[in-house]
């Protein structure tokens, strides 16, 4: 199986851990960020990966040199300018249409900076039981990337300032909740309340989502989803309530995760 780890990031949040080194080397108890998301995925099965690199990207991939690749095939996706998700994802799309034999094989997309317990396997099986083009592994709890699917699980809108907006498929816009008329055929998600769902980072995806991703340049993937979902595709949402996980952007949070470690929390 392949996976594409996002690690291109300048780490902002992390300052001023990355003054001097890309977020992907930065350490949780000893070990860096990038490593722990590489030892999960082969963990899972993963034996190829590409990673996009930007900021301090020498220094990521001697690291990677110095390791021999964690005995994996590593690719690396160099970004001039940063892409974004959905950008990021489009330049290094090579990596899983290379092999005409595999173009059905479902593959990982990962953040560098978000570690959890996430049974892959799981959310595999949901993502091929459901011939999904897209499962978003999210969980009920409070954060700013917050996602609304209907009962079905499909992506439906966002939530943007604190109001749900949900996609109109006659637009492939979104639309204030408050705006729109429950009786409307052009929106997706026509129960009642829709379900709304923190996102985690980490997907898996159909090769078939390649083709399809029609933005240029510097673009969100989330973006992306949101007008495939309004065209029907499915993009799904994975419940990953029971598992530990949490984002490593500040370094309040790696210090909770490093207790975490400690107390068997996690990993």
């Amino acid at each position: 199986m392949k996976a594409m780890i996002l690690a291109a990031g300048l780490g902002t949040r992390l300052k001023p851990l990355t003054d001097t080194c890309p977020k992907a080397l930065v350490e949780l108890s000893g070990r860096t960020l990038l490593e722990i998301t590489i030892t999960r995925l082969r963990i899972f099965g993963v034996t190829e990966f590409i990673i996009n690199v930007h900021h301090f990207a020498d220094q990521v991939i001697d690291y990677l040199k110095s390791k021999n690749n964690f005995g994996s095939r590593i690719e690396i996706s160099r970004e001039e300018i940063l892409l974004d998700t959905g950008g990021g994802l489009k330049k290094a799309a090579w990596f899983f249409l290379e092999d005409p034999k595999n173009l059905d094989e479902p593959f990982l997309l990962h953040n560098v900076d978000v570690i959890s317990t996430i049974d892959f396997r799981a959310m595999l099986q949901f993502h091929t039981e459901h011939h999904a083009l897209a499962t978003l592994a999210v969980q009920s709890r409070d954060s700013s990337r917050q996602l609304l699917f209907n009962t079905d699980l499909q992506l439906c809108g966002r939530r943007i300032d604190n109001k749900d907006a949900l996609i109109s498929s006659a637009h492939h816009t979104v639309i204030p909740s408050e705006a729109r008329n429950p009786t409307s055929n052009s929106l997706l998600a026509t129960r009642n309340s829709p379900l709304s769902l923190a996102f985690s980072g980490i997907h898996i995806l159909s090769p078939r989502l390649l083709p399809l991703l029609t933005e240029d340049g510097i673009f969100s993937i989330i973006d992306s989803y949101l007008r495939l979902s309004s065209q029907s595709q499915k993009i799904l949402a994975f419940r990953a309530d029971q598992y530990y996980w949490r984002d490593l952007g500040r370094p309040s949070d790696l210090a909770q995760a490093a207790l975490d470690l400690q107390q068997d929390a996690v990993l």
